[in-house]
């Protein structure tokens, strides 16, 4: 079977949750799963460069079956072989590779009148309510980074670069891992020597981290009782095509890259709080903060 030539069709920025696909390609695993490729799909897949948020819940429908996506990640082919998630060989956009949306089923579900065979016709469906919880994580997540900035940026010695509202990017900057989950995230930041000699002053960061916490959660406040409009843009509706959320702040419109899943007003979203907290491993400072919305 032929593998794709040209990168999948993703459907989720949009919001979709629903859509009829073509099979392109259908390939045992080692795993005893099976990957299913599709010409386009609306289930958002891990992806291995920046795997903040999971994959969407979904199902195949085909030939009156439903097989369970167990599994979602971005993989590659060059039209020898496909490769997964981290086993990509090349970064995104690397001529002669196509960048693929990897569907993983249960390859004994195949067998019980569900064959996959290339040309299928499929529908594919996205458990909604899940993509709401994980959406309202990711949206909140962004509005948690961009108020961290704003509490930090008086202890910049030095400039750096600054985020959508002018602010340096702290985030950005000394982000370690950034965990989205339903309705919420936690995010990770190393407080070491390479962020102290960007600028950043972290001494008293732990003494004053209660002033610090309610700087956000006040920020985030002022932001969510406006109801702003989020939503996706992007440069092409294929997964390697830039995409960018975008949330029209009374003062501001923020644009930040995100290949993520979110919300499309901040009235969705109720209220959002975070809590800080910080600990020494391998004698470096680590900020966490945990973003809950509700």
């Amino acid at each position: 079977m032929t593998l794709p030539s040209v990168d999948t069709q993703v459907d989720y920025p949009a919001g979709l949750t629903r859509t009829t696909a073509t099979v392109l390609h259908v390939e045992p695993q080692a795993d005893g799963r099976v990957a299913v490729l599709l010409d386009a799909t609306p289930v958002h897949p891990v992806d291995a460069g920046w795997p903040d948020q999971g994959p969407d819940r979904a199902v195949l429908r085909v030939a009156g079956a439903e097989l369970t996506v167990l599994d979602c990640i971005v993989g590659a082919t060059d039209g020898s072989a496909l490769h997964r998630g981290r086993d990509i060989p090349v970064p995104k956009g690397t001529p002669g590779w196509a960048f693929v949306v990897v569907h993983l089923v249960e390859g004994a579900a195949l067998v019980d009148g569900a064959a996959l065979a290339e040309g299928q016709t499929v529908e594919v469906v996205v458990d909604a309510d899940y993509r709401h919880r994980m959406s309202a994580g990711h949206t909140a997540c962004h509005l948690a980074a961009l108020a961290l900035n704003r509490a930090l940026a008086d202890r910049w010695k030095k400039e750096v670069r600054a985020d959508s509202l002018g602010h340096p990017d702290f985030d950005g900057t000394a982000i370690d891992v950034s965990l989205i989950r339903e309705n919420g995230s936690v995010d990770t930041y190393r407080l070491g020597k390479s962020l102290r000699r960007k600028g950043f002053a972290a001494e008293g960061v732990a003494e004053h981290l209660a002033g610090i916490e309610s700087a956000v959660n006040a920020a985030l406040a002022e932001w969510v009782a406006t109801g702003a409009s989020v939503r996706i843009d992007r440069d092409g509706p294929l997964l390697t095509d830039r995409r960018y959320w975008v949330c029209e702040l009374p003062a501001h419109s923020v644009r930040i890259p995100c290949g993520g899943t979110h919300v499309s007003s901040l009235d969705e979203l109720g209220a959002v709080r975070v809590a800080l907290s910080t600990s020494e491993v391998d004698g470096t400072t680590v900020l966490t903060m945990e973003t809950v919305v509700g």
